[in-house]
């Protein structure tokens, strides 16, 4: 990171990455081209995980490379007397793969919990009816950079 004075703390980073609504997961496909898509996501056990269709760009660009970044943006205001904006961010860089058996359940639950915690029972039979069609991916964070500019 050039500024390393907008550097965040670890425990920044994490708590960024434990309330982030969204972020966005950048891939590249076989023939070198990038590849971002905004998803909902859960941060579990030091990894990141989402889920998504059987079949898609997204899938196709793993199976070619599993390397990824997935970018978080928290609060943002721009200040247009500052010609400047105030922003926390973070990027993880890692490895992607599909998940099976307990720790997809793990993951699937957590994203209940996390978008819908008023609705956790029905989350539950949700995530049983639809299971056959859902695919759970677990982002291996290999490191992460975040960075922040706030006023005081």
């Amino acid at each position: 990171m050039r500024r390393k004075d907008k550097a965040m703390q670890d425990g920044a980073i994490i708590g960024l990455l434990q309330n982030g609504e969204y972020g966005v997961l950048s891939t590249v496909d076989g023939n070198e081209q990038p590849y971002g898509v905004p998803l909902n996501y859960v941060l579990m056990n030091n990894c990141i995980y989402f889920h998504c269709a059987l079949e898609g760009h997204k899938l196709d660009n793993l199976a070619a490379n599993r390397k990824v970044s997935f970018c978080v943006v928290g609060r943002t205001k721009v200040l247009p007397a500052e010609f400047s904006t105030e922003f926390e961010s973070v990027i993880v860089f890692g490895r992607a793969s599909l998940i099976e058996g307990e720790e997809r359940y793990q993951a699937l639950n957590a994203l209940i919990e996390k978008y819908s915690p008023e609705f956790v029972s029905e989350g539950s039979a949700y995530i049983e009816k639809f299971d056959s069609q859902t695919n759970l991916v677990r982002l291996e964070i290999q490191h992460m950079t975040g960075k922040a500019k706030m006023s005081s």
